[in-house]
């Protein structure tokens, strides 16, 4: 077995400049904050703290750095080879990486996917920069814009805000995190207005200009009316992701891929070209490393001659700012668009024990439930580590079960998975203990 990565370290966008590097300065950067704005209540009393960002960005390097160096390990221990550079693929068992020829049965396609350009904005990573860019910058800009208001942008505007920058984030939807529950994004943007940052929504961005000064960028309202200038000091193009293939050869061997350049795929993770499959961001859906895991390891299952199958409905996705946000299932817009008779139970941080401890009480936990059945059909967390208190959802819904198999399930005192299971009470009862 043979993986072949072009980028001359493992783990991919995730690990490398993605999920993994921006969690280590979310968590950096929140130490800061409330080293200067969180502590007092507390009653620990400091002087104003020093913001040293290389050290910062060391300690981030040193995170990847080693987490990159364990799945080279890992690759050792379970013998699978690791060849550096970009793969073609000749045929539907050959692939070339420069001067040396790979033989195999089966072919996995996991190239992923790259930053989505936007029309009039070039990225120089400088001035103008995608996401690596925002992961690397050598000083707080006085002024950032963030292009999208999605995870990506969130989490590095909230990042920058945090160590001093002022951010405005122009989103061409009326609100942010679109797809998300209407109660999420509604109490996110509450949130983070508090915090610092600044909305421009229902606006797009049509060209942007860098100089030595920063950047001049012409902003105008989505639905009609003048352009204004932005001025900023860098500009965060955060507005999606596309599919990877470039130079794989996928063409030239026919294989088939969709109007938006996703690799098409059956249940299998098979392409119409026998021996050759394809998982993760390449093929679309949720673009989520978990997702791509998960889709891993139901491919080898099934090349080892097992079976195995990606419930996508049990995906959770986290939006790691402060408050968290983490959702599992469907919205409720969703299920009220689709007619679909169901039960809600919402239940406050303000009013969980452990939260109120801890000082950090922001949010609430949504569960939706089927109105005849009480079967799990979506849970949605705003607050303290909702990325954590999520995956209680994830496993009943994987199970098939409902919000009363929550509800009478014994939870830790004091503990945040109380609210879980209060929200779920409600869903399923319309009471709760503590409400």
């Amino acid at each position: 077995m043979a993986c072949v990565e072009k980028r001359g370290a493992l783990g991919g966008t995730c690990l490398n400049v993605g999920c993994i590097p921006s969690k280590a300065l979310l968590q950096s950067s929140h130490h800061y904050e409330m080293a200067a704005h969180g502590l007092a209540v507390h009653g620990v009393q400091v002087g104003k703290p020093v913001l040293d960002l290389a050290a910062m960005m060391k300690r981030k390097q040193s995170v990847v750095s080693g987490l990159t160096k364990g799945i080279e390990f890992l690759f050792k221990k379970n013998k699978v080879d690791y060849v550096v550079g970009a793969a073609t693929l000749q045929d539907a068992g050959t692939v070339t990486v420069g001067d040396k020829t790979l033989k195999g049965r089966n072919i996995a396609i996991a190239t992923g996917s790259d930053v989505a350009p936007l029309q009039g904005v070039a990225i120089d990573e400088r001035r103008i920069v995608s996401s690596t860019g925002a992961l690397a910058l050598e000083t707080v800009p006085g002024h950032l814009v963030v292009v999208g208001a999605g995870v990506i942008g969130l989490e590095l505007g909230s990042v920058w805000r945090r160590l001093g920058a002022e951010v405005t984030v122009v989103e061409f939807m009326d609100t942010i995190l679109p797809g998300m529950d209407l109660d999420v994004r509604k109490t996110m943007q509450r949130s983070l207005e508090k915090q610092g940052l600044k909305f421009r929504l229902s606006h797009k961005v049509a060209s942007a200009k860098a100089g030595k000064d920063g950047v001049t960028l012409s902003v105008e309202p989505r639905d009609g009316g003048g352009a204004e200038a932005l001025k900023a000091d860098v500009v965060l193009v955060a507005i999606g992701r596309r599919p990877y293939t470039e130079g794989l050869g996928l063409d030239k061997l026919g294989v088939e891929m969709d109007p938006r350049g996703f690799v098409k795929v059956d249940r299998q993770f098979r392409t119409n070209v026998p021996g050759i499959h394809a998982i993760g961001d390449v093929i679309g859906g949720p673009m989520l490393a978990h997702k791509a895991e998960d889709e891993g390891v139901a491919l080898a299952e099934i090349l080892a001659g097992g079976k195995a199958h990606v419930d996508y409905n049990t995906i959770p996705g986290v939006v790691y700012t402060h408050p968290e946000a983490a959702s599992v299932g469907r919205s409720e817009d969703a299920l009220k668009r689709d007619g679909v008779a169901y039960k809600a139970g919402k239940y406050p941080f303000s009013a969980n024990s452990r939260a109120l401890a801890n000082g950090d009480a922001e949010g609430f936990v949504k569960v939706l439930a089927d109105a005849r059945t009480d079967r799990l059909l979506g849970v949605h967390i705003v607050g303290p580590n909702a990325g954590d208190l999520i995956q209680e959802a994830v496993s009943v819904m994987e199970f098939g079960g409902a919000a009363e198999d929550i509800a009478l399930t014994c939870h830790a005192h004091p503990g945040l998975a109380e609210a879980v299971r209060e929200a779920a009470m409600m869903a399923a009862s319309g009471k709760a203990i503590h409400m």
